[in-house]
C-alpha cells in the first residue's frame, strides 16, 4: 500500500503538467470555439458538412490510405531488424540500435529536407541516373504518395523497430529450440513459434505508427503533391490562412476522436508490461 502511494505521489507533477498544459487549453479551445462563440445549432450543422463535405472525405480517406501504406512500409521494413536484435548480442547490436535511435534526435524538417536532396529534379538520385545513361530525364520522384510514404516510413521506422524489440524479447529462445529439436525446420519454427508470439508486439507497435502517421504535417506538406492534401495540412491551412477557427477546431476533433479510439484499441491489445519485460 505504502509503494503504492509513493508511485501515486511520484506520478503527481507529471499528471499536473498533461492537465495545465494539455487537457485544460485543448478543453478551453473546444468549448470557447463551439460553445461560447457558435451555437451549438451552428456547430452541428458545421459538423455535418464536415463531414459530409467531398474535400474533407478525400483528405480523410487520403490520410487514412498514407497512414496504411506507411504502416506497412514501416512494418516490412522494420520486424527482420528487431528480430536481429531480439536474437543476436553484442557490439552488433549496438551498432544497430545506434543507427536506428541517433536519427531520431535530429529534426524532423532536417530529415524531409534531406530527402528532398535526394528525391529533387536535379537531385542525387537523379543526377546518379543521368550521369550513368540508366535514364535520359530526371524521374518524378517528388511531390507525389511514394515520396510521403518513403519519407514517414524512414521518419516512424524507430518506434515501429523499439516495440518490436520490446516486445520480442519478453519471447523465450527455448521455445524455438525445443521446436528445433523435435524435427522442424528453422522456417517451421519461426512460423509456428515465434511469428505468433511476436503478433501481439506487432499489433501494438502498428497501432503506434498509425496513429502518429494520421497526424502528420511537415513531410506531406514538403514532399506531397496537389492531390496529396492530408488532415493535418487542411488543419493548418483553415487556421493560418482562411482564419477560420472553427472549422479547424472541427477537423481537430474529429482527428482527436480518431485517435482516442485508437489508443484504446492499443491499450486494449497492449500490454504495457510485457512490453517492458523485454527491456
Amino acid at each position: 500500500m505504502n509503494r503504492r502511494l509513493s508511485a501515486t505521489w511520484l506520478l503527481l507533477p507529471a499528471l499536473a503538467m498533461l492537465v495545465l498544459g494539455f487537457a485544460l487549453p485543448l478543453v478551453s479551445f473546444f468549448v470557447r470555439v463551439f460553445l461560447v462563440d457558435h451555437t451549438v445549432a451552428a456547430t452541428a450543422t458545421l459538423f455535418a458538412q464536415v463531414l459530409t463535405s467531398r474535400v474533407m472525405v478525400f483528405a480523410i480517406g487520403t490520410t487514412v490510405w498514407i497512414a496504411l501504406l506507411v504502416t506497412l512500409a514501416v512494418l516490412i521494413a522494420g520486424y527482420p531488424v528487431a528480430y536481429f536484435l531480439a536474437r543476436d548480442r553484442g557490439w552488433r547490436v549496438t551498432l544497430v540500435l545506434f543507427c536506428i535511435i541517433v536519427p531520431y534526435f535530429t529534426s524532423i524538417i532536417v530529415r524531409t529536407y534531406s530527402w528532398m536532396v535526394l528525391l529533387g529534379r536535379s537531385g542525387v538520385i537523379n543526377r546518379a541516373l543521368l550521369e550513368s545513361g540508366l535514364v535520359s530525364s530526371p524521374l518524378p520522384l517528388m511531390y507525389n504518395k511514394g515520396a510521403i510514404v518513403l519519407a514517414m516510413s524512414y521518419v516512424l521506422l524507430p518506434y515501429m523497430v523499439l516495440t518490436l524489440y520490446a516486445s520480442m524479447r519478453s519471447i523465450d529462445p527455448a521455445l524455438q529450440r525445443a521446436a528445433l529439436s523435435l524435427g522442424a525446420t528453422p522456417a517451421y519454427a519461426f512460423a509456428k513459434v515465434f511469428l505468433p508470439l511476436s503478433m501481439h508486439g506487432v499489433l501494438a507497435a502498428c497501432l503506434i505508427v498509425f496513429i502518429l502517421a494520421l497526424g502528420f504535417f511537415v513531410t506531406p506538406a514538403l514532399m506531397g503533391g496537389p492531390s496529396d492534401v492530408m488532415i493535418a495540412m487542411l488543419i493548418e491551412r483553415a487556421a493560418e490562412v482562411t482564419l477560420d477557427w472553427q472549422l479547424a477546431a472541427s477537423l481537430s476533433l474529429v482527428l482527436l476522436a480518431v485517435t482516442l479510439l485508437l489508443y484504446a484499441l492499443y491499450f486494449r491489445f497492449a500490454d504495457a508490461r510485457r512490453l517492458l519485460q523485454g527491456i
